[in-house]
């Protein structure tokens, strides 16, 4: 399926907190990741991933790609010149394409690619100042401001260190900051993909969440907003905060379905990836 972004100055996704503060767990993220991809075996570059068809190094080689994106787009964001790429991109055939494109490469070199992309995306990190993170760049769901397109790459890199550290019996780091902006973001993320396909849906989901603890409350309207749910909100999703992030971004059914009228517009990730929420 592919996307139809949102484009100009009226973002589909909006992030409650301080811009800035996604710069730390979106670097610590890379940074465990690449280290952890160093001492790795050959046969367990080549162990199959969680993503159908790839091995460990068919998914570095697509968050090597995705690195330089976000670098591109933010950098192209912070002149004042937000890239409309993604009009054209496809997410289950444009990265297969860059994976096939790699056939041949050595290990080696894959990992080198990735830990230069890696570096050059951790410097921009640090050359931002505070008014840059808030300024709108590329990302699959639109022109979002550069800290939501920071939740996004944080988010993908973190699941798919998953995708590659659980088949082979490595239990993957869980920093509580890398919990929290993966939550909030993937909470988004699917009914922002459902809106901008055409989708007319109107309200609040609650989400309750534990290890670490956190009370969303995620509102669509126009756009989606994510911020701090009331203390005394029902829940219309509830469970661990890992396993959470697990199901909404499709690796594991729901523990119990999500409640509430905002329920069918999180169908919009499944539908983006050709896959069933389950």
């Amino acid at each position: 399926m592919q996307l139809n972004p949102r484009y100009g100055a009226d973002p589909i996704i909006s992030l409650e907190g301080s811009p800035a503060a996604i710069a730390e767990p979106t670097v610590r993220q890379r940074r465990r990741l690449a280290e952890t991809l160093a001492g790795l075996t050959d046969d367990q570059w080549a162990h199959p991933s969680r993503c159908e068809g790839w091995s460990g190094r068919d998914v570095i080689v697509h968050l090597d790609s995705t690195n330089s994106f976000w670098t591109y787009s933010i950098e192209a964001g912070i002149r004042g010149e937000p890239t409309t790429l993604l009009s054209t991109f496809d997410p289950v055939t444009s990265p297969a394409a860059f994976v096939d494109a790699s056939t041949g490469m050595p290990t080696s070199e894959v990992l080198e690619g990735f830990m230069a992309s890696t570096d050059a995306l951790v410097d921009l990190f640090a050359s931002l100042d505070e008014a840059a993170w808030a300024v709108p760049a590329e990302a699959p769901p639109g022109h979002l401001s550069v800290s939501a397109v920071a939740h996004h790459a944080l988010w993908d890199s973190w699941v798919h260190e998953r995708d590659i550290l659980l088949p082979l019996g490595i239990v993957p780091a869980v920093e509580v900051d890398e919990v929290a902006a993966c939550l909030r973001y993937v909470a988004a993320l699917a009914p922002a993909i459902a809106l901008s396909g055409g989708a007319v849906a109107a309200g609040r989901l609650a989400i309750a969440a534990s290890d670490p603890d956190l009370d969303l409350l995620v509102e669509v309207g126009d756009a989606v907003r994510v911020g701090s749910a009331p203390g005394d909100t029902e829940p219309g999703l509830a469970g661990d905060a890992v396993d959470l992030i697990e199901s909404l971004s499709l690796r594991r059914p729901f523990d119990e379905p999500i409640r509430g009228e905002l329920a069918p517009v999180y169908g919009g990730l499944a539908e983006a990836f050709d896959a069933e929420l389950s």
